[in-house]
């Protein structure tokens, strides 16, 4: 009866947590695309999310990681009554330390020593979180599709981190063969890159979000 009533509750609270975590993950797709129309001096193909706080614009910058850092902790909470398995509760903690890498970025810019820290807390983190999480959630799941979404999506967070790192390395090598000049024959798609990882992110974070909405009504699995 106890755990029954903690899981009615956690229901209840849920709902209106997932909303907020998609409306902040779409928000997160929208200020970037703001960014990016606010200052096309910065070349996207080359030029990182985090250095359009060299730009006038820093403000939209932080408003855009703030936002990253909600999405993330609404989900978490969201989901707090519906992973039961000891991964999907691991991956909720990697979630949450997700929110606060970005949370730390919108605080500490580009030209801080500890916005480093916040990539490396907040970037890994989610891709790990997502497949955790994934796991748990498919288990608990009546309709076939609303697993592959998850996974779908989990998976491209993984394309995202991989092909950033790839394109970064790709960039480093290619400046250092160049004396550190961006020539046309550097391979420069590593701002590329790191876009896609946002879209990535919060795209999972939004079907992760929509299924906690569906399956508010019905009381989750016990494994």
């Amino acid at each position: 009866m106890v755990e029954g009533t903690l899981d009615r509750g956690a229901t209840i609270t849920s709902v209106p947590a997932a909303r907020v975590s998609i409306i902040a993950a779409v928000s997160v797709v929208l200020l970037l695309a703001v960014l990016h129309l606010l200052s096309p001096e910065f070349n996207a193909a080359w030029r990182m999310v985090s250095e359009y706080a060299l730009g006038g614009y820093g403000w939209v910058l932080s408003l855009m990681f703030i936002s990253w850092a909600i999405s993330s902790w609404a989900l978490a909470y969201a989901l707090r009554g519906r992973v039961r398995t000891g991964g999907g509760r691991a991956g909720l903690i990697f979630l949450v330390a997700s929110g606060v890498g970005e949370a730390m970025a919108a605080a500490f810019d580009v030209k801080h020593g500890l916005h480093g820290a916040a990539a490396l807390i907040g970037i890994p983190t989610l891709p790990v979180a997502a497949v955790l999480i994934s796991t748990s959630l498919a288990r608990n799941q009546t309709r076939p599709a609303a697993g592959k979404a998850l996974f779908v999506t989990a998976a491209l967070t993984w394309v995202g981190i991989i092909s950033m790192a790839a394109a970064v390395i790709v960039m480093f090598n290619g400046l250092s063969k160049a004396g550190g000049q961006m020539t046309p024959e550097v391979i420069a798609v590593s701002g590329y890159a790191n876009r896609f990882l946002i879209v990535s992110y919060c795209a999972w974070i939004v079907t992760a979000a929509r299924e906690a909405t569906r399956a508010a009504g019905s009381p989750p699995a016990d494994y």
